[in-house]
């Protein structure tokens, strides 16, 4: 690898000569501006516009435009005057937590190699002590004519540094979110998270760039002359419903993964249950002891409801339950049940039943008078 940038890690009284390397490259295909007439190459030339001539690379400085439109010149030996201790070094500031650093502040990655043999040691000592506390460590570095924020982190057995934009260089999101406010149901929020459970989790080494592969496919192709087939554009469009939007993604989601079973169709299935018998069925005849029990239990169930009924209005009325209120209910309540059980007992089948249990008391009051003279009369004669 090669390294972009020699310097060392100033930490603490210690420091660590180290080389900067690019952690990332970038693989995405570049086109060439060309005369579409004869396919020839489109070049840029470098003009003076004064002298309106063509100038080397080894005329060309640099120089600073102010806001009328003047040119201040600054030479190299200006910009190494500058009092820039980080020119050469990598100044660690402190050691914070890696979730303190947002991730929207990430730049690009590098790779920090040691610099020699005497530098391993320390190198070492460093990356260990970043990986046992859990931290990272904030710095300032200079790169490519500004000064740079930076975190340095241990992975694996090296040490990268990611440059940081400063805090400054974050816009606001004013603006971003929604201008009305949303409503989300628990129901939406539980698709959304059989969404995200199906589709599960992904290896990152099997991602890779479809865009890609798709262009390098059609420049062999133009080159070999051959003609390749459009490729049908994916299902999209406005979301009309958002629960059968998310409905259909869990279920799509679930085929692409290979989940087995039926599918679901997200209706859910009407019977109707067995109707119950009526409640209103004619009562069987009884006999009349029967029919004042249940004229009894009749009123003691209709006694409650008429007494709940009289407290309500008494309540109602004057605001409290009072006592004598309580008996007069009671008191009617009872005259009630005594007239209901004399008009059961009036019916020809309580007369029937209460004529059949007289009649043999009736019959055995001669026969108790009759032995009551027997023994009297023994008695006498015994006497």
């Amino acid at each position: 690898m090669r390294s972009i940038w020699n310097g060392a890690i100033s930490f603490g009284l210690v420091s660590i000569p180290v080389k900067l390397m690019n952690a990332t490259e970038n693989r995405s295909i570049s086109f060439r501006q060309i005369h579409l007439e004869d396919d020839g190459r489109i070049r840029y030339r470098k003009f003076c516009e004064l002298e309106d001539r063509e100038v080397a690379q080894a005329e060309i400085g640099k120089g600073y435009q102010d806001a009328d439109g003047t040119i201040i010149p600054v030479t190299d030996e200006d910009l190494a005057k500058l009092p820039l201790p980080t020119a050469r070094t990598i100044e660690i500031l402190a050691f914070v937590p890696e979730d303190r650093i947002d991730p929207i502040q990430l730049d690009n990655a590098y790779y920090l190699s040691a610099n020699g043999l005497p530098a391993t040691k320390p190198y070492a000592l460093l990356r260990e002590a970043l990986r046992r506390s859990g931290k990272v460590a904030v710095a300032k570095y200079a790169l490519r004519g500004r000064e740079r924020l930076g975190m340095l982190r241990a992975a694996d057995e090296v040490i990268t540094m990611h440059g940081l934009l400063w805090p400054d260089e974050i816009r606001a999101p004013e603006g971003v979110a929604p201008d009305r406010k949303v409503t989300v149901r628990d129901k939406e929020l539980d698709l959304a998270d059989a969404l995200m459970d199906t589709l599960g989790d992904v290896d990152l080494d099997d991602l890779h760039d479809d865009y890609r592969t798709a262009l390098e496919e059609l420049i062999t192709a133009k080159a070999e002359g051959k003609h390749l087939e459009p490729v049908a554009e994916p299902e999209g469009g406005k979301v009309l419903d958002l629960m059968a939007a998310l409905e259909k993604s869990v279920q799509a989601a679930q085929q692409s993964r290979g989940a087995g079973g039926e599918e679901t169709t997200g209706e859910a299935a009407v019977r109707r249950l067995p109707e119950r018998a009526s409640a209103g069925t004619t009562p069987k005849e009884v006999g009349g002891k029967k029919s004042t029990s249940t004229a009894k239990k009749a009123t003691g169930r209709t006694t409650p409801g008429k007494a709940a009924t009289t407290g309500k209005a008494t309540s109602g009325s004057t605001g409290t339950r009072k006592p004598p209120a309580k008996k007069a209910a009671a008191k009617k309540t009872a005259d009630k049940l005594t007239s209901t059980t004399r008009k059961s007992t009036s019916t020809p089948a309580a007369k029937a039943t209460k004529a059949t249990r007289e009649k043999p008391t009736t019959a055995k009051k001669p026969a108790t008078k009759k032995a009551t003279a027997k023994k009297s009369t023994a008695s006498k004669r015994t006497a």
